[in-house]
C-alpha cells in the first residue's frame, strides 16, 4: 500500500504547481479587502444595452467546474498539456492581480433590486456578496474560459472529439456573455481579457522554446570555437 501511495506521488508530481492557488487567494483577498486606494469606474456605453439576465448564472458558476475538470484531465492524461494550460493560467491571472495591484478598478452596473425573484436571482445574490465589484478589469473570468478551450482545442487527444470541442467551445462563449449579462463585468473587462488571451495563446502555443534553446546552445557552441584557437595561440 505504502509503495502504492508513493508511486502515485511519483507518478503525478508535477500537480505541486497547483500550490499557486495559494498565492492566487491571498494575492486576491488583500486586493478584495483594501480600502485605502481610489478605484477606477470601468465603463463603456455597450454596458447600457445590455439587459440583466439571471439565467446566465448557469454558465457562470460552471466557470469553476470547466477549469478544474480540464486542469485535473491534462494533471492525468498529458503532462506537456497540463504544463501549458497551467502556464497560460497563472501567468495570466498574476498579470491580472498586478494590474488590479497597480491599477485598482471596479464596476457599478450591478441592480439594485431584481424585478422578479428566484432561485436564479437567489444565487446571483449570492455571487453579489460574496466577491465585490473591484478588481474587474481584466476579466479572469474570460481569460480563463478561453485558456481552458484553447487547451482542449490543441489538445491531440481531444482534437477528434468533436462534440467535446463544440460543447467546450459553446461553454467558453457562455461564460464570457455571462460576465456581462450578470453586470459582473464590463464590455471593456471582457475585450481586455480577450486581448491577454491573445498573447498569451502566442507565449505558450506559438513560440518553440525548444527550437529557440537548441538555436542559442548551438551558438554558444560556436562562440567556444571561435575562442578556443585564439587562447592555443597565445599558449604557443
Amino acid at each position: 500500500m505504502k509503495q502504492k501511495v508513493k508511486g502515485i506521488f511519483s507518478k503525478y508530481k508535477h500537480a505541486w504547481i497547483l500550490c499557486y492557488f495559494f498565492l492566487y487567494m491571498g494575492w486576491f483577498v488583500y486586493l478584495e479587502g483594501r480600502t485605502n486606494v481610489e478605484h477606477v469606474a470601468i465603463h463603456s456605453w455597450l454596458d447600457d444595452l445590455i439587459p440583466f439576465c439571471e439565467y446566465f448564472i448557469i454558465p457562470y458558476l460552471l466557470w469553476f467546474i470547466y477549469i478544474a475538470v480540464t486542469i485535473a484531465y491534462f494533471l492525468l492524461t498529458n503532462k506537456e498539456m497540463y504544463y501549458k494550460c497551467c502556464a497560460f493560467l497563472f501567468i495570466g491571472m498574476t498579470i491580472c492581480l498586478a494590474i488590479y495591484t497597480i491599477f485598482p478598478n471596479q464596476q457599478n452596473l450591478r441592480p439594485s433590486q431584481f424585478s422578479n425573484e428566484n432561485i436564479f436571482t437567489n444565487l446571483v445574490q449570492m455571487i453579489y456578496h460574496s466577491d465585490t465589484c473591484t478588481n474587474v478589469c481584466p476579466s479572469i473570468h474570460v481569460f480563463n474560459s478561453i485558456g481552458v478551450h484553447i487547451a482542449i482545442w490543441k489538445s491531440e487527444q481531444l482534437r477528434r472529439k468533436t462534440w467535446l470541442q463544440i460543447c467546450s467551445g459553446v461553454l467558453a462563449l457562455s461564460i464570457c456573455l455571462s460576465t456581462v449579462f450578470l453586470k459582473q463585468h464590463s464590455v471593456v473587462d471582457g475585450i481586455c481579457g480577450i486581448l491577454l488571451a491573445i498573447v498569451m495563446y502566442i507565449v505558450v502555443y506559438k513560440v518553440d522554446y525548444k527550437k529557440l534553446f537548441r538555436r542559442e546552445k548551438a551558438l554558444l557552441n560556436e562562440m567556444k570555437k571561435d575562442v578556443l584557437p585564439s587562447k592555443n595561440v597565445k599558449e604557443m
